[in-house]
């Protein structure tokens, strides 16, 4: 046997146990739950092993948590006969966060003390909460891959270091052993404990047992204080409110309860159960390209791996929650759920159900679907370019900033849109840009405020690539107001009086404009779109967006310059009075001031800044 050694925590775990330790956890009792739900999963995990391994399956027996306290020592110990630990992955899971992200997660904690609940464990490092309620804690473990009795014993007061020996354990799974506070004996009281667990962990599918010690008989009984039911198998009639809420917190380790959920039980071609939350907040690594998502899987009840991907198209990787299914394999692995047909049908069916479960909300509870929508808006945004099969009824759970709504909240939906369109109007028209300031206050809408048409805001950066797979919703189709349109043109030209007399006199200054700029632009024209500004620049109907071309950029793609439509508004002062210069050199420079102001305008940048300093300086100085 090995003699004991001694490790160094990794330097983030000495930073979160002090945290833990010193700041966090305001509702101790966590402790008890997370570490009953490290027991379950240890029980679900032996279970499907033991599907693979005949010697395992020899030995394997159904799964039980016991609780056990010891008034005269201070102990409270907590057991299960699940998958249990080698030596390697006990230094692997309690000498470190294996998982990515860490610092992030310490500065969160570190940052927002109000967090705690939410974040610990979500990032698996609830077992970690033993250190607030006591002074030392054991985990006595044996793998049940290892046939001999042969266990691990790892110990720690939390203060930067642990030790690890060799013990003998007879049983496989593993024991966590708190040695309690002197200020934390509530937790002794065996009703203490099982109102945590009826409150937290009454929905856990295996057996949690606690043991009662008659003092006047001077023995003892093990009770059985949960229901020990998958609650996804029960009738939904059966379920209250409260019993789906905390199965969400105790699937997800989010301590928020969800925003809405579906239970259904499907019989026919095929046979599953799904249990589908929608969150109220949005994970904190959500963007994390490395985070896993997905369903837990269960095969005839019997788990069989969790964030299963595979049954929801990665725009919904909000969605937690559950399947099992009676027609897949019990050995199926990840692998095989790639092309497994099975899947795809099932795949279809559940996002079907989502997009209702999304649909219903938006239309019966619209103050909830805000709350969704600020959380996971810009996740759903993928939607579109991700899945053109329900292509429309993402589009109908999209919602937007307009021209009218005067403020940046997203809460417009397509159908308001088109409930609202002006009688001429026969288009959605929209607008792209990198912030809504920037949208909102863009010369390209100086026709649309006077006119008082709506125009949508889009200022997310996923917009424009999303703009690219949405053409058209309830038979109208997009338009960007960036952009060339003849009908736009036709509706910009039947709500303005064209003065024939101003057109003659600007085509000979239109004619010297487009000499002097040449190939800088496509095309010179003047406009009636504008009211207080001298011009702008719009990109041709076929051709890239100013918008496109920066994601092209910032993706380090080389992209060929937008050659850009340049048109004037004859109705201007400014333009009325570089009409009247003489000075050939003094004009040149006003034409291209006023390109490089409607650039400006446009892209946010200009290629030379100095360039149109300077050329702002001598013309003011002239």
């Amino acid at each position: 046997m090995k003699t004991q050694e001694k490790h160094e925590f990794k330097s983030e775990i000495k930073q979160l146990l002090h945290i833990m330790i010193h700041s966090l956890y305001s509702n101790k009792e966590i402790f008890v739950r997370e570490l009953i739900s490290n027991a379950s999963d240890a029980i679900d995990k032996l279970r499907f092993k033991s599907i693979t391994s005949e010697e395992i399956h020899k030995n394997f027996s159904n799964g039980c948590i016991t609780i056990y306290i010891n008034k005269e020592k201070n102990t409270l110990t907590i057991s299960d006969n699940g998958i249990g630990m080698t030596r390697q992955e006990i230094i692997d899971n309690l000498g470190t966060i294996a998982k990515s992200g860490t610092k992030d997660f310490i500065n969160s904690l570190m940052n927002d003390k109000k967090t705690d609940n939410q974040l610990i464990g979500q990032f698996g490092v609830g077992f970690y909460s033993s250190f607030i309620v006591s002074e030392k804690v054991l985990v006595r473990t044996r793998a049940a891959t290892n046939l001999s009795e042969e266990g691990i014993q790892w110990e720690s007061s939390g203060q930067g270091e642990y030790t690890i020996h060799n013990i003998v354990k007879k049983e496989q799974g593993t024991e966590i052993i708190l040695y309690l506070k002197k200020e934390e004996k509530e937790f002794l009281d065996i009703w203490k404990i099982k109102n945590i667990i009826k409150k937290y962990s009454d929905h856990i599918s295996v057996p949690i047992k606690i043991f009662n010690f008659d003092e006047q008989k001077k023995t003892g009984t093990w009770e059985q204080i949960n229901k020990a039911t998958a609650l996804w198998t029960l009738n939904k009639t059966e379920i209250k409110i409260e019993e789906y809420q905390e199965f969400y917190k105790h699937i997800t380790n989010d301590f928020n309860k969800p925003l809405i959920w579906s239970h259904n039980h499907v019989e026919g071609n095929q046979e599953y159960i799904s249990l589908l939350y929608i969150p109220e907040k949005s994970a904190w690594d959500l963007w994390n390209r490395e985070n896993k998502h997905g369903l837990k899987l269960y095969v005839k009840r019997i788990f069989i791996m969790d964030d299963a991907s595979q049954f929801l198209p990665n725009y919904l990787r909000f969605v937690r929650g559950l399947i099992d299914s009676n027609d897949l394999p019990l050995n199926i692995s990840r692998e095989i759920l790639q092309d497994n047909h099975i899947i795809q049908k099932l795949r279809r069916s559940l996002t079907k159900r989502v997009l209702n479960m999304l649909t219903t909300l938006a239309t019966n509870d619209p103050e909830k679907y805000k709350i969704f929508w600020n959380q996971f808006g810009l996740v759903l945004k993928e939607g579109p370019a991700e899945d053109s099969i329900n292509k429309n009824e993402i589009a109908n759970l999209l919602r937007f900033s307009s021209l009218n709504s005067n403020n940046s909240e997203q809460h417009m939906s397509l159908v308001d849109y088109i409930q609202n369109m002006k009688t001429e109007q026969d288009k959605i028209y929209y607008i792209t840009s990198d912030s809504y300031a920037a949208a909102s206050s863009s010369p390209h809408l100086e026709f649309f405020k006077k006119h008082n048409i709506n125009v949508l805001l889009l200022f997310d950066r996923i917009d424009e690539w999303m703009m690219n797979y949405i053409t058209e919703f309830q038979g109208k189709k997009f338009q960007s107001i960036s952009k060339d349109d003849e009908s736009l043109n036709k509706l910009v030209k039947k709500n303005n009086q064209i003065d024939k007399n101003v057109e003659e006199n600007i085509n000979d200054f239109i004619k010297k404009v487009k000499t002097i700029l040449k190939d800088q632009v496509k095309d010179v024209r003047i406009t009636y779109r504008l009211i207080d500004t001298p011009s702008i620049v719009l990109t041709d109907t076929n051709e890239m967006t100013t918008q496109m071309a920066k994601l092209f950029s910032a993706a380090g793609q080389n992209i060929p310059p937008i050659k850009y439509i340049f048109e004037i508004n004859p109705n201007h002062i400014l333009i009325k009075k570089i009409m009247n210069v003489n000075d050939s050199i003094i004009f040149n420079e006003w034409i291209q001031l006023l390109l490089e102001q409607a650039l400006l305008a446009e892209k946010g940048n200009l290629d030379n800044p100095n360039q149109f300093i300077n050329r702002i300086n001598l013309l003011l100085s002239h």
